[in-house]
């Protein structure tokens, strides 16, 4: 193998002309896995691109609310667009080397992505914490100018950190395996196949982690609390009933997404205790499984969006 070096602070560091994806080279019924995950994939691409199109295309949910699920349904196809069809073509075509600029490239979109659908449920929550503990000033707080402020800082600001994580991989050396046991390009399986020193990555892995998903996951536990101090407050119980009613859908997404990736990240990563395999394929389904339910808990059993997708699939049926 060819080794391409550049130089850094008068030290060479050396770049291999790419790695090796091994994490499914040794897991059993590997085919099943992949047909499923190409129905996973149909599946967010289907109804993520729906909800798009009929909140998009409907003016009366043009809200603040529905630009929220908008940002989430964006985040969730292009989260699964970068991983499955790459794991797909491995299996395809057997072919699991990649690039190491279009590994990093790989690794710059998921992290975005996958820390963009963390600050987005975030956003969900903020929306319900709003709505719920400050209904008479909703509509002067709660603006589609101040969601779409939210929303852009968001992105800048995780498209900003994951740059200057990712970036930070080009300063280490790769002189020895270029095997990548993980699903794709992920951060910590490759700078731990670094032969010179990585302390900086590993304190930036734990930095991303605290920032992109703790945070958002404390502030939304802090405004459910919140929520349920309101909730218990009000003296009907028909009330509390349909206050927390509008919360549920939501928590099952906080639950399915934030409950495998805290248990993955902080057992394996701090630890080091996780089943490589068991980690591979937790992590892979904890990663593209949200973003294929999302739309079909939460967004398509919404009323308003619900009813407009029926009357598009019977107008197109009746055109048919």
């Amino acid at each position: 193998m060819i080794l391409q070096r550049t130089v850094l602070n008068s030290s060479a560091i050396i770049h291999p002309p790419g790695f090796y994806i091994i994490g499914f080279e040794t897991f059993p019924f590997i085919s099943v896995y992949f047909i499923f995950l190409v129905f996973v994939y149909g599946v967010t691409v289907l109804f993520n691109i729906l909800v798009i199109y009929v909140i998009a295309s409907t003016r009366r949910l043009h809200t603040p609310k529905f630009l929220a699920v908008v940002n989430l349904a964006v985040i969730d196809l292009f989260l699964n667009t970068c991983t499955i069809p790459s794991m797909i073509k491995i299996f395809l075509i057997k072919n699991n080397f990649i690039p190491f600029n279009l590994c990093l490239l790989q690794m710059y979109v998921y992290y975005v992505f996958v820390s963009l659908e963390s600050f987005a449920l975030a956003i969900l929550a903020y929306d319900r914490l709003i709505a719920i503990c400050f209904p008479l000033r909703q509509n002067s707080i709660n603006t589609v100018q101040s969601m779409c402020c939210i929303i852009s800082i968001t992105w800048f600001l995780v498209m900003g950190v994951i740059a200057f994580t990712t970036g930070i991989m080009t300063r280490l050396s790769f002189c020895r395996s270029v095997r990548v046991f993980s699903y794709f390009c992920d951060y910590a399986p490759v700078f731990r196949l670094a032969c010179n020193d990585n302390t900086m990555q590993w304190f930036a892995a734990s930095f991303l982690s605290v920032l992109l998903l703790f945070v958002p996951f404390t502030f939304i536990f802090l405004s459910y609390v919140s929520i349920l101090v309101t909730v218990f407050r009000m003296k009907s119980v028909d009330s509390r009933v349909k206050a927390l009613a509008t919360c549920v859908e939501h928590l099952i997404l906080v639950a399915i997404f934030y409950i495998p990736l805290t248990v993955i990240f902080t057992i394996g990563f701090f630890l080091g205790v996780v089943n490589p395999d068991q980690r591979v394929l937790s992590l892979s389904l904890a990663s593209c499984i949200p973003p294929c339910i999302n739309p079909i808990v939460y967004s398509l059993k919404t009323k308003d969006i619900k009813t407009r997708a029926l009357k598009l699939f019977r107008k197109t049926k009746v055109n048919a």
